[in-house]
This record gives C-alpha cells, structure tokens and sequence, in this order.
C-alpha cells in the first residue's frame, strides 16, 4: 500500500528528477526525451514518428528506442499501424508499466565500466585486448541488424564500403560517440570527437579495442571484412579518436 501510495502522490517535478535521474544512466538527454514522448501515447510510437518529432535520421531514433527497450524501461511489439494497410506491420514502442522504470534502481554504466577496465587489467595485455574487441564485434553485430538495409522479402542489403560507414558513424553518435566520417588522402576513416566511456578508457586503454570491435562488427555486416585500427586516441594523449582501415 505503501508503494502505491507513494506511485498515486508523486508530483511533476518529482517524477522529472526521478526520469532524469533514471535515464542520465544512458547519457543522452534526447533519449529521456523520447522516453517521455513514448510515455505521453498509449498506442505506442514508431521509430519514424520519433525521428519527426525530434528531428532525427530514423536509425538514430531506432537506437534510442532500442536502448530503452534494452534498459527495461520500453517494451516493443511488431504490429500493424490503424489504417495502415497491408503494408509490413513496423515495430511500435510503449513505456514499461507506470512503476516498473520509476522502482528500479538507477543503473551506473561507469560502474561496469570501472568492473570491466579492473578485469582487463589482470589479464596479459594482448589477451585483454582481444576479449575486448570480441565483446565489441558481438555488440557491432547487434547494431547492425537494427540499421541494416532489407529489401522487400527482409534481406539485408549489402552497402558500399562509404555508406556502411555513415552507417555505422551514425549509430556510434547515437552510443555518445560524437562520431562522423572524414577522408584523408583517399582514406576514409571515423573521426570520435567524444569517448562515452570518459576517464575509465584512460585508466585503461585497451578499452579502446570495444570501440574498435564495435566498428568491425557493424562494417562485417553492413559491407564485408575490413580491418580497423586505432589511429589516434584519447587514453594516448591524442585529441580525438580516429579509427582508419587497411586495404579500403
């Protein structure tokens, strides 16, 4: 009774902190945003209604839904629009019941973060990195299947080497990246203007090898093989990341 209570009495500016102080866990004030907007329509939202609403490229609104859906605080059904058709049913996303994302604990990434740097560091360097970049590659391919390019049957379309990576620039900015493409002597490379993983990737810059799996995984599914490596990185002393690939 007690709990219910407290639900029914929660005032605006309380459930807003709360909201905040939920979602500041993800890093993203546009994905609390959307977190709201989500909660405001009972019937669900789509990815391309959130893209309109915040002026987003729909792949990028897609990563925030599915990192909600990931955090437990939206849930998501494929479903058909009302009057939409015969058209292929999109997938609609709602806010998780009214006291499931407000009684849970607030999530610390920089506490894995801080776990996963501390285990790193106890393991031979070269083994630490490769355990690293697999984790990374796992989480490229999971990515990937969210922004890939399907034809009418639902087949991924393989893009070209420049496409894939916008692609996969786009959904690192959507992971806190701040990431873009630039072309250097007929080189394309990824340019990380921000690193979400902040002061644990100094500490421990083999870190830096999820970031590269990352990319290697989402290009391996996007494009084909490639192989990235870090160019220029912050843990190094540089003043961005760079990512560039051989033989592209």
């Amino acid at each position: 009774m007690a709990s219910s209570a407290s639900t029914s009495t929660r005032t605006p500016d309380a459930f807003n902190a709360q909201v905040t102080a939920i979602t500041s866990a993800f890093g993203d004030p546009t994905r609390r945003g959307i977190y709201l907007f989500a909660r405001e329509h009972s019937q669900g939202v789509t990815a391309a209604q959130v893209a309109e609403h915040f002026g987003l490229h729909p792949n990028v609104a897609r990563h925030h839904l599915d990192k909600l859906v990931v955090g437990g605080y939206v849930d998501v059904a494929v479903e058909r629009s009302e009057g939409g058709g015969a058209g292929r049913p999109s997938k609609h996303y709602r806010a998780a019941a009214d006291s499931a994302p407000l009684d849970l604990p607030v999530r610390s990434d920089d506490l894995v973060l801080t776990l996963l740097g501390k285990s790193l560091s106890m393991l031979p360097r070269e083994q630490a990195e490769e355990m690293a970049e697999q984790v990374g590659i796992e989480y490229g391919r999971t990515l990937a299947m969210a922004v890939r390019l399907t034809d009418s049957n639902g087949d991924t379309v393989q893009q070209s080497f420049r496409s894939a990576l916008h692609t996969v620039a786009d959904a690192l900015t959507a992971h806190g990246f701040a990431a873009h493409t630039d072309q250097r002597n007929n080189e394309l490379r990824i340019i990380n203007n921000h690193c979400p993983f902040g002061d644990i990737a100094i500490d421990n810059p083999v870190i830096c090898a999820v970031d590269r799996g990352m990319v290697k995984g989402m290009l391996t599914s996007l494009y084909g093989d490639t192989d990235p490596a870090i160019e220029t990185s912050l843990p190094h002393g540089d003043t961005f990341c760079v990512t560039s690939f051989a033989g592209t």
